[in-house]
This record gives structure tokens, C-alpha cells and sequence, in this order.
């Protein structure tokens, strides 16, 4: 069993890989297990997502924008947290639909990942943040 935090670095919305990192870390003990991945924020999600073309991720990232609009549209004048800026409670809501943990199988060092599948952190905040993500390798 083995742990470490990443530090993932954002600039404001978007999609940030960090699949290398993840890789690097994992290869230096050929292990099989399972590893975990958890992100100790409550505005950013994690995904496994395409990682060949970047339309994907800009596509995603309207598409959210869409979905949970900054409240000072007017779709979302009901909300009531609105004190951290308008981009702090529609980003809580996208973590709440998005996954802030992820599964996947190590096989002797390598991640069981598809061919033109990354590893990202969905930052749902317009400033730029530091992210720490939790990584657990357990047998």
C-alpha cells in the first residue's frame, strides 16, 4: 500500500491533466492493485476523459457552463450562497454531479487506462486554484 498527494496547479475553469504524474508515480513499484484517486475539494471533480482531442474538453467544459450558469444569470436568482462570487455555488453543484473519486486497475505498474483515455481534474472555479489529489495504491 502506498499513498501520495498531487498538487495540480489551475488557472481558472477547465480541464487539467495530470494522467503523467499519476503514471510516473505508479510505474516506479511494479505493482498490481487498484488505485484510488480523490480530490480534497468540494469545486473541482475528477474524470477519466478523452485526452486526444482537446474539443473534448472544451466541449465538456460549455457544456457545464451551460447546464449550471455563475448565478448572476437569471436562471439561478433563487440560490442563496452567492457571498464567494458568482462561480462558487454552480462549481459546488458541478462536483456534486461529477465524480470526486476515481478507480483504476494497476496491472505491474501500468494503469489499466483505454488508448485516448486521461486523468483530470475539472476545475468548476473561474481564479486559479491549487488542487490536492490524494492517490491510494492498495493491493
Amino acid at each position: 500500500m502506498r499513498q501520495k498527494t498531487f498538487q495540480v496547479s489551475t488557472n481558472g475553469a477547465g480541464l487539467y491533466e495530470f494522467t503523467r504524474d499519476v503514471v510516473g508515480w505508479v510505474k516506479s513499484d511494479q505493482e498490481t492493485g487498484l488505485l484510488t484517486l480523490f480530490v480534497r475539494h468540494t469545486s473541482c471533480s475528477l474524470l477519466i476523459q478523452e485526452n486526444a482531442d482537446p474539443e473534448v474538453q472544451t466541449d465538456l467544459q460549455n457544456f457545464f457552463h451551460r447546464l449550471v450558469p455563475p448565478t448572476t444569470d437569471p436562471s439561478m436568482s433563487y440560490m442563496t450562497h452567492t457571498y464567494e462570487g458568482p462561480d462558487d455555488m454552480p462549481a459546488h453543484i458541478k462536483a456534486a454531479m461529477m465524480p470526486v473519486s476515481l478507480s483504476i486497475p494497476v496491472t505491474n505498474g501500468q494503469l489499466a487506462l483505454g488508448m485516448w483515455q486521461g486523468i483530470y481534474l475539472f476545475e468548476h472555479r473561474n481564479a486559479p486554484h491549487t488542487r490536492s489529489v490524494t492517490a491510494h495504491l492498495g493491493a
